[in-house]
């Protein structure tokens, strides 16, 4: 991203504040315009963010904006601007029955390859080529067989159906960026203006930096709790990673370990309420309920995954006979609390107005008023208005690249609507799989993985939505255990080899092998790829269901998830056999599931492992014992 200075960086930054204030100011008031023209008004604000503060290609005139890309910008605007100068016409017109003009045509194509391209430019081409396959899928339908064989889309039905309806560029995921994803992004540049991911990781530090793999534990609960700033998993690497991986690795952690540890952290922070990953907002928009809804149906499996992390960094300290920070190195945790600790108040309101029934929006904007008041408690963490500008402008910027891939990805729904590739896809993933549900969640896992292998969380999970959510959901699952099934690969796919972006990202920090920090990734995030078989299969793991059975479900799951860890990391009271480390495995399975069956079957596996674990020692153990 360009790092503009003087005049430029003055324009350029205010057009970026102006995006973030007209967006709070069109949820305040009943005198800004209706949902479409917000969209067109989303979409110009973030082309021109894009052409503006992206280059063509790396390393392209890092301080200045070329001719070429001022032109791209003002053309941006010149297509939007088609649609507010027809703006009767164009939202009153009946889709695919009233033709397009030749100019409509025109600027539609246009408008369509500079989506392209601003993708292209924000976060990467994989996206962009997948759009334009789909495109020529949409051009290609006659000359196919079988499930993808259909009708085949004219360039005019093409062009109407993406730029000039609801149900594509416009759809639901640009929505979403326009009116959830924004606030929530502003709500928090201005948690981190703040100072808040330093006291993140002040408390992170005080409450586990002298444990045993303390530095390991510290990325848990910071990268936790930063992920209410980012959402984003590369992000979290990037801010919390250059402080906890050097104190992993000073503490006796391997290189590739503390790169595993603290990937695996950041990427939870997309699952982590109350602050999730953009896509959450794009999944309650698909099932048509309540943000609040999704975050408290992700709360069991995030708990789940954090849980079997700090577990299974714990096994493998103690087996490592690794120590934690000296008390000396250490924050003192009242001392963070009163000095820093109302920087965590904001969280908590926007919690409280989402539990009690303000809309997301609302929330967003209400927690960050309050943010700005509550941080000059202390007048060293008080936003001033020069922090406050810093904060919208920030907001803007961070939404670009969402925008930009919800728009893309809008293209791809509308050709899947256009053509009926989801219901067709949907008959043939049944007869595939001849109607039995775990292959069709098998296959839905690796393209949750693939997708998110060249793509944000975000589009991953919406090419999910539109053609596998629905075949699982035909097989028997509730939609929200389909769809949160499909958001939790498609997060996964950044600690997943072989292209694991979070992995690779701690991995350069740390100075460790790609590779083997992608392994030692899968085996602390085993949990997160676990759990949502069972949640599938038993919705009281999101929270549905009487709360008897939720609670039995939590406490036997927490215990298999530990249980987890054990087995993968060959320790709990001291060093596993193999047998042992099976029977912790069956064990963990058996307890995640929340049936009353496989729970007393798996805790009368556990009372056996630990009796063995307790009275017989084999000589092969006390051996490693001694080594260590």
């Amino acid at each position: 991203m360009r790092k503009l200075a003087g005049y430029a960086g003055l324009v350029v930054g205010a057009v970026a504040v102006v995006m973030s204030v007209y967006h709070v100011y069109a949820r305040l008031t009943v005198y800004a315009p209706d949902q479409q023209a917000l969209l067109y008004i989303t979409l110009a604000f973030s082309l021109v963010l894009s052409f503006l503060l992206w280059p063509s290609r790396r390393g392209a005139t890092p301080g200045r904006v070329p001719w070429g890309d001022l032109a791209l910008a003002g053309l941006s605007l010149a297509c939007i601007g088609y649609l507010f100068v027809n703006y009767h016409y164009v939202v009153n017109r009946f889709p695919t029955a009233d033709p397009l003009s030749r100019m409509d045509l025109a600027v539609g194509i246009t408008a369509i390859l500079l989506v392209l391209e601003a993708t292209r430019r924000t976060i990467g081409a994989a996206l962009p080529i997948v759009a334009i396959v789909f495109l020529a899928y949409g051009f290609a339908g006659p000359w196919l067989y079988g499930w993808t064989y259909h009708r085949g889309l004219s360039l005019e039905i093409t062009v109407d159906q993406v730029y000039f309806t609801t149900e594509g560029i416009f759809g639901v995921p640009m929505t979403v960026a326009a009116t959830y994803v924004i606030l929530f992004i502003i709500f928090g540049t201005f948690l981190e203006r703040s100072g808040a991911g330093q006291f993140f990781m002040n408390f992170a530090n005080a409450i586990a930096g002298g444990a045993r793999g303390g530095p390991g534990k510290v990325a848990v609960v910071s990268s936790s709790l930063f992920g209410t700033i980012s959402g984003s998993a590369v992000a979290n690497v990037m801010v919390d990673g250059w402080l906890t991986i050097p104190m992993m690795k000073k503490t006796g952690f391997k290189p590739e370990a503390a790169a595993a540890i603290e990937a695996v952290a950041s990427t939870g922070g997309q699952i982590m309420p109350p602050i999730m990953g953009a896509a959450a907002f794009v999944m309650a928009e698909f099932q048509g309920v309540s943000y609040t809804q999704v975050m408290i149906a992700a709360a069991i499996p995030a708990f789940f995954y954090y849980g079997a992390l700090f577990a299974a960094i714990h096994f493998n300290a103690v087996r490592s006979g690794l120590k934690g920070l000296p008390r000396e190195e250490l924050p003192v945790l009242g001392y963070i609390i009163v000095r820093q600790g109302h920087l965590f108040l904001p969280v908590i309101v926007l919690l409280a107005l989402l539990l009690y029934g303000f809309t997301p929006t609302y929330g967003a904007i209400i927690a960050t008023v309050a943010l700005v008041g509550i941080s000059w408690l202390r007048p060293s963490t008080g936003l001033g208005w020069r922090a406050c500008l810093e904060g919208l402008r920030d907001g803007a910027v961070q939404t670009v690249p969402v925008a930009m891939a919800c728009a893309s990805a809008g293209i791809v729904i509308g050709i899947v609507l256009q053509t009926g590739l989801a219901l067709r896809f949907t008959a043939f993933l049944i007869d595939f799989t001849y109607g039995s549900l775990l292959p069709a969640l098998l296959i839905t896992m690796v393209a949750g993985v693939i997708l998110g292998m060249g793509m944000p969380t975000t589009p991953a999970y919406i090419m999910q939505a539109a053609l596998l959510v629905p075949a699982i959901m035909k097989l028997g699952v509730e939609p929200m255990a389909a769809h949160m099934f499909a958001f939790y690969f498609s997060c996964l796919s950044a600690v997943t080899p072989p292209v694991a972006l979070a992995v690779y990202a701690a991995a350069s920090i740390g100075g460790a092998g790609l590779w083997a920090s992608g392994v030692q990734a899968m085996k602390f995030a085993a949990a997160g790829f676990i759990v949502p078989f069972f949640f599938v299969y038993n919705p009281a793991l999101l929270f549905q269901g009487p709360w008897p059975e939720i609670l039995r479900a939590v406490l036997t799951g927490g215990i298999g998830v530990i249980a987890l860890a054990a087995s993968l990391e060959g320790y709990f009271l001291r060093r596993a056999t193999w047998f042992e480390r099976v029977l912790f495995l069956a064990a963990a399975l058996l307890l995640i599931d929340p049936n009353v069956v496989t729970d007393v079957i798996g805790i009368g596996l556990l009372v056996v492992v630990l009796l063995l674990q307790k009275l017989w020692a084999p000589q092969s153990a006390l051996a490693r014992e001694a080594g260590a």
